[in-house]
Formats: structure tokens, C-alpha cells, sequence
């Protein structure tokens, strides 16, 4: 169930196969950030908070796969081995990020080098804490996909949110950059005139599970 990580006309010739055009580029990759340990809801792993029955992690994945994304890569930090045991996640890859505790910098650093060798073009990185965020959005991220230096993200009343499509051209840059709980924030900022914004406050909502507080938005 898991990886572990880790269109041309015929020729009209009879006897001449017919010709296909050269397959598209690959397809935009998901990478689901699921690592936080929760420090301000008690130490409960954000990924194994309860959404509809069901862990957090399950339906972020969900979100990333109907959306478009492929493959989905899911980074794992606090309690990884009991989110492996209780969350469903079918051909998602699970990467384990041994240093979650460093903050979200390590994690996107895991996950962009867990992408190496896929083949994608592109990650489309979704945040766990954020279920207002589901398909249709992930899908008009994709959609504005142009190419490896593709920079795209979301935008709520015009205020830049999540999810983030970060072209594989940027991704050492973007790595080298991501320390702390920072991620990719600092990279966004120094090249927010490159940035594609992609309104989808008429399909989600980017409110964050950080507090107890938050918990109201869970189901």
C-alpha cells in the first residue's frame, strides 16, 4: 500500500503505426508537510487529529491526490510509526523526517529531496493543520502550472496563503534557504514579484489548526 522512501494524426500509410506525440511533462507531485508535534495543542501530532473520523493526515493527502497531484509525498515526524499504523494512505510515500523537531525548514528539505528522481516538474506543498484546503484548490494551483520555474500560490482576498507550487528549478535554492519554522517564507518574500497568485478564497479556507482554540474548525 506504501512506498517507504523513503496526442499526432496516423500516418496514412497501412503498414506504418500510428505516431504519438511525445509524452507530457510530468506530473505536478504533491508533498504534504505532517510532522509538527502539536507543541501548542498538548504534544498531539497535528496529523493524527480527528477530521471527520478520520486523521488529518488522511484527508490533506486526499485533498493532494484529487487535486491533480502525483505522486503524493507525505513528510512524517512526530509519532510517525503510530500515523503509519493508523492512517490510511494508499500509493501515498511516506518520508520520514528524523528532524521535525528543528521546525517546518526540515521537513520541506526532507520532502523536496524525497522528489529527486521522480521525474516532477513541480511540488505542491500543502500544510497538514489546514483542512479548509481540499481539492479545488490544489487543482487551480495546478492548473497554473507553466514549467520547472513555475512560483504559484494561492491567495485569499489577494493575501498570499496556501498551498505553494514551487517549480523544480527553485528547489535547491528554496532548500538551502528553509531552516527553522521558516520553510519556504523567506525564498517567497525575496521573489514575490515572480509569484503567480491563484484566488481561491471562493473554494477554501486557510485557517490553521495551531491552538486549542483551532479545534473548532475540525470536524
Amino acid at each position: 500500500m506504501w512506498e517507504t522512501h523513503d496526442d499526432t494524426v496516423p500516418d496514412t500509410a497501412q503498414d506504418e503505426p500510428p505516431r504519438r506525440d511525445p509524452d507530457p511533462d510530468p506530473p505536478v507531485a504533491g508533498l504534504l508537510l505532517a510532522a509538527g508535534g502539536g507543541r501548542r495543542l498538548g504534544g498531539r501530532p497535528k496529523a493524527l487529529l480527528t477530521h471527520h473520523g478520520r486523521p488529518l493526515v488522511e484527508h490533506a493527502a486526499r485533498g493532494l491526490r484529487d487535486g491533480g497531484c502525483a505522486p503524493v509525498h507525505v513528510v512524517l515526524g512526530a509519532a510517525a510509526p503510530e500515523v503509519r499504523e493508523r492512517a490510511v494512505l494508499p500509493d501515498a510515500v511516506l518520508v520520514d523526517n528524523p528532524g521535525w523537531a528543528d521546525g517546518m525548514g526540515s521537513s520541506l528539505r526532507a520532502g523536496l529531496a524525497s522528489l529527486a528522481g521522480t521525474g516532477a516538474r513541480a511540488a505542491l506543498v500543502l500544510l497538514v493543520d489546514q483542512p479548509g484546503i481540499g481539492a479545488a484548490a490544489v487543482a487551480r494551483i495546478v492548473a497554473a502550472y507553466r514549467g520547472p520555474g513555475s512560483l504559484v500560490s494561492a491567495a485569499y482576498d489577494g493575501r498570499r496563503g496556501h498551498p505553494v507550487l514551487l517549480g523544480a528549478d527553485r528547489w535547491a535554492e528554496i532548500a538551502a534557504d528553509a531552516t527553522g519554522d521558516r520553510g519556504a517564507r523567506a525564498y517567497l518574500k525575496a521573489h514575490e514579484p515572480e509569484i503567480v497568485l491563484v484566488e481561491c478564497g471562493d473554494v477554501a479556507r486557510p485557517h490553521d489548526i495551531d491552538t486549542e482554540e483551532d479545534l473548532s474548525h475540525l470536524a
